[in-house]
């Protein structure tokens, strides 16, 4: 039924439909959200923070244009689920979140399901993770007033970055591709999404 319903919104990708059906989102919500787990909606999740709607995740997946081989950052692991999918589409998966407690449990569920490919790392998303940089594709699962320099800076010529831009309680959904002659960004929707929190991001509060 979730398979369905992205395709009639827009999600064709077969590898992102295939991964959405795999990943148990269930077990990435809190146990009062279970029979909503696969409304397409956003829920509630510790720290303040969300797991993102199906379609929202869909849809930032497919944007990323993944075929297995890529390196991929993820900033903010949230529940874990975004990660799972991406693991699932990408050969290596660096998530970073500035939540400890997000961070650990996501890090539970993710070794629970079996998967070896993420790499969770606590810290500020809004500054990447050099070490493990250079990143083939980017995915930003909070809002930002701008693209944080170092996220591209990290990204590969010719990589994509996902991210929603805007004010604080309205974005527009951008895939940010790093070519010669400077980033050239495309809009995919409107969108809301929880603040991206750091040094080169919104303040606290």
């Amino acid at each position: 039924m979730l398979r369905r319903h992205l395709e009639g919104r827009g999600i064709r990708d077969r590898r992102v439909l295939a991964a959405m059906a795999k990943v148990p989102r269930e077990r990435f919500v809190d146990a009062r959200f279970h029979d909503s787990a696969y409304a397409d909606q956003a829920l509630g999740i510790a720290c303040g923070q969300t797991i993102s709607q199906p379609y929202m995740v869909g849809l930032m997946s497919q944007a990323l244009e993944l075929t297995g081989r890529e390196r991929v950052l993820e900033v903010g692991t949230g529940s874990g689920y975004q990660a799972a999918v991406l693991a699932e589409l990408a050969r290596q998966v660096v998530s970073i979140e500035r939540h400890q407690p997000l961070s650990r449990k996501a890090g539970e569920v993710l070794s629970d399901l079996g998967y070896t490919n993420v790499t969770l790392v606590v810290g500020d998303g809004t500054l990447g993770w050099p070490p493990a940089a250079p990143y083939d594709r980017v995915l930003v699962t909070a809002a930002a007033a701008r693209v944080p320099p170092a996220l591209l800076d990290q990204l590969v010529a010719g990589g994509t970055l996902v991210i929603p831009l805007g004010e604080r309680d309205q974005q527009v959904l951008q895939a940010v591709r790093k070519l010669s002659g400077g980033p050239a960004a495309e809009s995919l929707c409107a969108c809301r999404f929880v603040p991206l929190v750091g040094e080169e991001g919104w303040t606290e509060g």
